[in-house]
């Protein structure tokens, strides 16, 4: 991409970083209300058959997401005009996707000011090593880098490691307002499900919320995971990182059917929400559109994407993703040309 089309990018995009109030408002009925509605019915059909309460569960945790989509928006402010309307909305929908606002807002805004830095991993991205730290660590953490990196661990059971551990916490450093945010969200959470037990009685609030929280867990996890994590990403150091090409080049766009961009709330567009957080998700496409360097960025669709699954390490002279089973020809690769330096100066990375 040019150098200066890739300079003017986020002023090009600027125009669609506005609040459209109508359409936000709009997009609270076409999301909350189905989600409430599916919830009931969920509960209702437990008495005909669960078999009919399971797809139910799973279209209700469709809307979930939806839902993490304007929690989402509200912690960039970008949701409303008013910072006081999105931090209420924002922590209202937190607890019903069971995050605390504040620290998912801190630390995605790291995310967002880091991605792609191999300097600066840790909070808010998902655990990447390069292929000089994988081959220099001990056993111990080679194992627990495999089993993170492992689908049936970081799908199955990563969605609820978030919902009962990660988020259930506070991050190390947290500043008073975040901490107290989180007991709050914790609190609120924790009286939600003592009603419905109390009002519904506890087996049946796990055969309803269990399969809601999971289905769409693994479908933000996955989301988030897929479009980092593609094999010509951005990673670069941070005397040479740039936002704008971690942006454009280190996020994909996900190219997804109709029904599902919009379950999604137009997340797939994520080059244009790394470039410009300030644009709310239903000008996310508008934007793409708008602009015709931001078409180039790189394309994945539901079938490519799961090439993403053998993807593990980053390999920095290749800059590309590598798996496990390619790991051998590179260090082969390094041992015939000694000249290729094994970078001293990468740090070890973890999911915040």
């Amino acid at each position: 991409m040019d150098p200066m089309n890739i300079a003017e990018l986020k002023k090009h995009s600027a125009p669609f970083a506005r609040t459209n109030t109508k359409a936000s408002i709009r997009q609270l009925g076409n999301t909350l209300l189905p989600f409430l509605l599916l919830w009931i019915a969920a509960y209702a059909s437990l008495s005909i058959s669960y078999w009919l309460t399971l797809p139910i569960a799973i279209v209700a945790a469709s809307f979930l997401i939806r839902t993490f989509i304007i929690f989402h928006d509200c912690c960039h402010q970008s949701f409303f005009k008013s910072r006081r309307a999105n931090d209420w909305l924002g922590n209202i929908t937190g607890i019903l996707t069971h995050f605390p606002y504040e620290q998912w807002k801190n630390a995605h805004n790291i995310h967002h000011a880091t991605s792609g830095n191999l300097d600066k991993r840790g909070v808010g991205d998902m655990w990447v090593m390069t292929v000089d730290e994988y081959i220099e660590s001990p056993p111990r953490l080679k194992l627990a880098y495999r089993l993170y990196r492992n689908p049936l661990v970081f799908l199955v059971l990563g969605p609820l490691l978030v919902f009962l551990v990660t988020y259930r916490k506070n991050r190390p450093g947290a500043k008073s307002r975040e901490k107290l945010n989180t007991y709050l969200t914790n609190a609120a959470i924790a009286a939600l499900y003592v009603v419905l037990c109390a009002l519904l009685g506890w087996k049946s609030v796990l055969l309803v919320q269990v399969p809601i929280l999971w289905v769409a867990g693994t479908m933000g996890i996955w989301l988030f995971y897929v479009q980092h994590q593609f094999e010509d990403s951005y990673f670069e150091h941070d005397d040479e990182w740039s936002y704008v090409k971690a942006a454009v080049e280190g996020s994909s766009y996900y190219q997804l059917p109709r029904v599902l961009q919009w379950i999604t709330g137009n997340i797939g567009f994520h080059h244009v929400h790394h470039l410009n957080p300030k644009v709310p998700n239903y000008n996310l496409e508008k934007t793409h559109l708008a602009i015709p360097p931001l078409q180039k960025a790189a394309t994945i669709n539901l079938r490519t994407s799961l090439q993403s699954l053998r993807f593990r390490l980053w390999d920095e002279n290749a800059k590309t993703f590598i798996g496990f089973r390619e790991l051998r020809a590179v260090r082969k690769r390094q041992a015939d040309t000694p000249e290729l330096p094994i970078n001293k100066k990468a740090t070890f990375g973890r999911t915040g």
